[in-house]
């Protein structure tokens, strides 16, 4: 019982795979808004990446209220994620810095963790998500961004809005090609064919992942029937243990009873045998 409490102990700072997906988010926002704030692009482009911004933002505001909702003691989740709520209103570029705070907190916990690996392994189907979720939108974001800077040039070119470069992106890498938005300079070309083998591998990831849901036990569920079953034979071994010594007592209470009779009767023979 005291190794398992000291392995659970050992794993239990480790941040986990939806707070290390929020910090590559944040990270992203946070270069998306020195982009917009230092950076010398035109319009559209700022636009594109206001929109993916405000996406991270709703992906903030949504763990935040799920946390909120799953959270026993409310007053205190807000207390300590307050920071998180403020840096996720949307539109306010000032207090998206916020979310420096946040990657610094998930910083000290991968330093306070012993392994960062284990439990990326222990909670596989949470690993897997978060992962799918920080590729789809850095896949969207760079799609959307880059070929709307490379066809900004063309002439000839149809993706010329920050909304026509992001139905763009949705609809490549969805490999759906609807064919009313277009790349038509070679390095458009080169981006839409990297975006739609990217598309085939993310949904190619997705269709194993829905396949191991229905198929493979979920590491959580086999680590908490391991864990009934320890508490189980820890149980019945401390019910033996009592029983053993109860056993043991009720022997020597016996034991002591005998010699107590033995006593009486050598005392009585004694008693006997005086003339």
């Amino acid at each position: 019982m005291f190794e398992s409490k000291r392995w659970t102990l050992k794993n239990v700072d480790g941040p986990s795979p939806f707070e290390l997906a929020m910090m590559v988010l944040s990270l992203v926002s946070v270069v998306i808004v020195l982009t917009i704030t230092f950076g010398r692009l035109n319009a559209e482009t700022n636009k594109v990446l206001m929109y993916i911004d405000t996406s991270i933002c709703i992906i903030f505001l949504s763990k935040f209220f799920h946390g909120l909702y799953k959270a026993r003691n409310k007053a205190y989740y807000i207390r300590h994620h307050w920071i998180d709520f403020v840096a996720s209103i949307p539109a306010i570029e000032a207090l998206r810095f916020a979310r420096i705070f946040q990657i610094l907190r998930v910083i000290r916990l991968i330093r306070m963790s012993r392994s960062l690996l284990l439990p990326l392994l222990r909670q596989r189907k949470q690993a897997t998500l978060a992962s799918l979720l920080v590729a789809m939108v850095l896949i969207l974001a760079t799609a959307s961004v880059l070929i709307l800077l490379v066809e900004s040039a063309e002439p000839n070119a149809n993706i010329q809005t920050a909304e026509q470069a992001i139905w763009w992106a949705l609809v490549t890498i969805s490999t759906v090609g609807y064919g009313d938005f277009y790349p038509v300079s070679t390095i458009g070309h080169v981006i839409g064919g990297l975006v739609i083998v990217s598309g085939v591998s993310f949904f190619g990831v997705i269709s194993g992942y829905m396949a191991s849901v229905f198929v493979a036990p979920d590491e959580t569920e086999r680590q908490e029937e391991q864990d009934a079953k320890e508490a189980h034979k820890e149980q019945i071994n401390s019910k033996l243990e009592a029983a053993l010594e109860q056993m043991q007592q009720n022997q020597l209470q016996m034991e002591q009873n005998q010699q107590a009779m033995l006593a009486e009767i050598t005392k009585l023979r004694q008693q006997l045998d005086k003339p």
